[in-house]
């Protein structure tokens, strides 16, 4: 297929008409293979477009790198966060996509935030799982109306639960329509997240 290069590695796995695609961003130590069965679970005919994290803390791919656990540099997230935006513009070109729903765990729904923070245009949606601030700053573009789950742990020992309710928060004032629910879980995914994200999307973008 002709197209634009892109310049990370990824999968994109074609759908059926009428079915939003998704976006596919993994955690730390994931790859472009970790969240498809995920993709497919929560819906089943999306085209999914899934890419690796460019950044490798201790051999394990992130999207962006961290100074600590839970501290940023916050100009090189902005800067990755930017750097992905171009992807998904050029796989959109590449595979004739529409704008995707991100769909992401832990690094790959902060980094999918950031993206909501500064190029919100490139995404129809988010599912933020285990998400917590990584931009202090205020979302620089209006989200005009789109929908953002957000689900947390509420036994998670990574965020804490005033941090992931700022985020959802600085979204909604931006102009999201945002859903921020607390699951009983910890940092993992559980069935309760897989179920929650599927009536979001069944709910918001039905194909």
């Amino acid at each position: 297929m002709d197209g634009p290069a892109l310049d990370s590695t990824h999968r994109y796995e074609p759908g059926e008409a009428g079915w939003t695609p998704l976006l596919l961003l993994h955690g730390t130590g994931g790859d472009e293979n970790d969240l498809l069965p995920l993709g497919r679970m929560v819906a089943p005919g999306a085209p999914l477009l899934s890419p690796r994290g460019k950044v490798l803390e201790g051999g394990m791919p992130r999207f962006f790198s961290r100074l600590a656990e839970g501290v940023f540099d916050e100009a090189e997230v902005a800067a990755r966060a930017d750097e992905l935006a171009d992807f998904i513009e050029a796989a959109r070109d590449r595979y004739g996509l529409a704008s995707p729903v991100a769909l992401g765990f832990s690094n790959g729904a902060n980094i999918a935030a950031a993206i909501l923070y500064r190029r919100p245009r490139v995404l129809a949606g988010a599912i933020l799982i285990r998400a917590m601030v990584t931009l202090e700053a205020a979302p620089r573009e209006p989200l005009d109306g789109r929908p953002v789950l957000v689900l947390s742990g509420a036994s998670d020992p990574l965020i804490p639960a005033e941090n992931a309710g700022r985020l959802a928060d600085a979204l909604e004032r931006a102009g999201g329509r945002v859903s921020h629910r607390t699951l009983p879980a910890g940092h993992g995914l559980t069935q309760g997240d897989v179920a929650t994200a599927r009536d979001f999307l069944a709910a918001e973008f039905p194909n």
